[in-house]
């Protein structure tokens, strides 16, 4: 299996899939399509049936049931995208076996220190693959691809096994929001499914943030400075009193667990233009409408300042708290923990700080949590992922189809 695990990543991690969430098509960007090519041909290869890819990126899959038991079909789910934050392209993983707890070199100039991610300690001994330091890996989610397939093989050379029907699915554009968005959840036709997105090991997650996008865009009058007085009206000024009444504390690089943020994402104009992006992000929905309130409210002090015309604020809900649809249908989480802990592996039940097509499957009619698959350190250069903990995540995946099939 540990071979298995390392060969799929490696391949799937070489071809670029960035997602781009300026382009309107669906998936976003061409790679996206080569990697489902590819995985489309991997699966008839498989043996595994009902294999369907369609016009949007959305491919399925079948591993047919082998039970007349009424047996509910879980689906498992991973993305082909990898994120926009850092580059994917030229991706050249590299394997370190039995790893020895110490800083790991990625190239000449790029060293991953222990003393800056002390969470290495934990995976002495353990088989590492991490980038070369001048890309991201892709294991978000190429690694839950590599899952899925490799706990596929089991059955299919077991079929004697018992079992319910399996969908699986691999879908566009996670990474920029929208990998739900054209998914067929009647097509796909699964009771509840599992998404293969989580990082460290025991990650069962259930609970994500409320969230929206908002661009904000400033409009000024360039006049030359040397006679600029009372002609001149700079848009960067006004952005940067825009920003100010923004939350100081509430912010992704002071928050944690439960807590919500306002995230500047990005920047750039001149005096005649500015365009800011963030993003919104709170678990609590009263918080959440408070957040997105105070957007308006700053814009309404900046028209009060500048005009009526100085300032435009967009903003969109992107998805919602799916704790809110699955903690209706809890068994399907509980039996998750059940498993793992007779797997010796401590459950992790935290919510997700992040995105997650389960977010908005679940309020499509699809209860869908989250499983960890063993990376940490994902979007840089400094990704890393255990092939030890992969392996883990499939046995989980099988014992999950097992005890379901019973």
């Amino acid at each position: 299996m540990k071979q298995t695990l390392i060969d799929r990543l490696t391949t799937y991690a070489k071809i670029d899939t960035q997602s781009n969430a300026e382009s309107p098509s669906c998936p976003s960007t061409e790679g996206q399509w080569d990697l489902l090519h590819l995985l489309e041909k991997e699966l008839h290869t498989m043996g595994l049936t009902e294999i369907s890819l369609d016009e949007n990126g959305y491919l399925f899959a079948t591993l047919p049931a082998t039970t007349d038991a009424d047996v509910p079909t879980i689906g498992f789910l991973a993305h082909v995208d990898t994120a926009t934050d850092y580059t994917g392209k030229d991706v050249n993983p590299q394997v370190i076996e039995s790893y020895d707890g110490k800083d790991i070199q990625l190239s000449e100039s790029v060293t991953m220190h222990v003393s800056d991610f002390p969470e290495l300690s934990k995976y002495t001994g353990h088989t590492l693959m991490t980038t070369d330091g001048t890309t991201l890996l892709g294991a978000d989610n190429k690694a839950g691809i590599a899952i899925i397939l490799t706990a596929m093989d089991y059955f299919l050379a077991n079929p004697e096994v018992p079992h319910g029907k399996i969908r699986i699915g691999f879908t566009p554009d996670e990474e920029i929001g929208r990998g739900p968005h054209k998914f067929d959840v009647q097509a796909f036709g699964a009771d509840y499914a599992y998404t293969m997105d989580g990082g460290p090991l025991g990650e069962l997650q259930y609970e994500s943030f409320n969230a929206a996008g908002a661009r904000v865009t400033t409009h000024g009058v360039s006049v030359h400075p040397g006679s600029a007085k009372d002609k001149m009206v700079n848009a960067i000024t006004m952005a940067m009193k825009f920003q100010s009444h923004m939350p100081v504390n509430e912010v992704p690089e002071k928050t944690e667990g439960y807590e919500g943020f306002v995230h500047l994402m990005d920047i750039h104009g001149k005096v005649e233009k500015t365009v800011m992006d963030y993003i919104i992000r709170d678990f609590d929905k009263s918080k959440f409408e408070e957040k997105k309130q105070r957007f308006h409210d700053a814009a309404q002090a900046i028209r009060s300042a500048y005009g009526d015309h100085a300032i435009e604020v967009k903003l969109n809900d992107q998805y919602y708290n799916m704790g809110e649809k699955i903690t209706p249908v809890m068994e399907i989480v509980n039996q998750v923990k059940t498993i793992m802990e007779d797997l010796s592996i401590e459950p992790l039940i935290i919510p997700i700080r992040g995105g997650t097509d389960g977010s908005q499957l679940s309020y499509m009619g699809m209860p869908t949590p989250n499983i960890f698959t063993g990376g940490e350190n994902y979007h840089g250069k400094f990704e890393y992922i255990s092939i030890n903990n992969m392996e883990k995540a499939t046995e989980v995946v099988k014992e999950i189809i097992k005890r379901v099939g019973k």
